[in-house]
């Protein structure tokens, strides 16, 4: 099954076609429909960057092998 796009890809599809004269608008933080702060919290818990962060921490640096 493939992975749905995260929250930041689907802010940038959607900056991309305002460009392009899509017509659409961002919605106002707190309107009915835009990510909330609990939103952007959690998909920063599964960013990438947050992910290395937490393996580094649990296993350490890696050694170089000889």
């Amino acid at each position: 099954m493939a992975k749905k796009p995260g929250l930041y890809a689907n802010i940038h599809a959607k900056r991309e076609r305002i460009k392009k004269g899509s017509g659409e608008k961002m919605r106002k933080p707190g309107s009915e429909g835009a990510p909330t702060n609990k939103a952007f919290i959690q998909s920063a818990k599964t960013s990438k960057d947050a992910l290395r962060k937490k393996m580094k921490r649990k296993y350490g640096k890696k050694k170089a092998s000889a």
